[in-house]
């Protein structure tokens, strides 16, 4: 499990084929990895991986082919949000994040609120429509990993505000019109649905 406040940025350095997907190697200077070991889980983009090998300043991930096709942004080069996995003693700083990513949105407008230089960002995100039924206004959604509230929701278009902090020091701001975004809706909403979905005497133990 993981919070969705996101602890350090790194860089896809290398990507291989392996298997049925693809090992990555994660540039990952900017996080302590003093207690990260092999078979820790990561949230990479907010996909949580399992770390397979940890050298200086790299963390090795195996990808499979199932998680290369629901997910974005695992080409070498590109950035990546990165996050520990949440301890019992952690702050829950974000909302409950699983790291299994539900689908890939596209930014729609990513610009200023207002015309002054260092204030908040509007970013809208067109979800795929078997996702919209999950995204309620003022709910929590994770973005490549990063736990927002939800402003406004249009059909399966949504809106959040990006705060300074939070275009420092994740991918977020490096965003633009047309990119390809991870999302994870709300775990409560998906098991609310469930609940309602299954009759009361179903799997009920005899």
């Amino acid at each position: 499990m993981f919070t969705g406040i996101v602890q350090a940025e790194g860089r896809i350095a290398a990507r291989e084929t392996a298997g049925d997907g693809a090992r990555i190697r994660v540039e990952a200077s900017a996080l302590d990895l003093g207690d990260v070991a092999v078979g820790d889980s990561i949230a990479v983009r907010g996909c949580c991986l399992t770390v397979v090998a940890v050298g200086e300043a790299q963390l090795a991930f195996d990808v499979s082919a199932e998680t290369l096709q629901c997910t974005a942004g695992f080409d070498a080069g590109q950035r990546v949000n990165l996050e520990k996995s949440l301890r019992l003693a952690d702050r829950l700083g974000g909302h409950l994040v699983s790291g299994h990513v539900d689908g890939v949105g596209t930014v729609a407008v990513f610009e200023p609120v207002a015309a002054d230089a260092g204030g908040s960002w509007r970013l809208e995100v067109d979800a795929p429509s078997a996702l919209a039924r999950y995204i309620a206004p003022k709910g929590s959604i994770a973005v490549d990993g990063v736990s927002l509230t939800t402003n406004t929701v249009d059909g399966s278009r949504f809106t959040v505000n990006l705060i300074p902090h939070t275009l420092a020091v994740t991918t977020l701001g490096k965003l633009g019109r047309g990119a390809a975004v991870n999302l994870e809706v709300d775990l409560l909403a998906r098991y609310v649905e469930r609940l309602r979905a299954t009759p009361a005497d179903e799997g009920r133990l005899e």
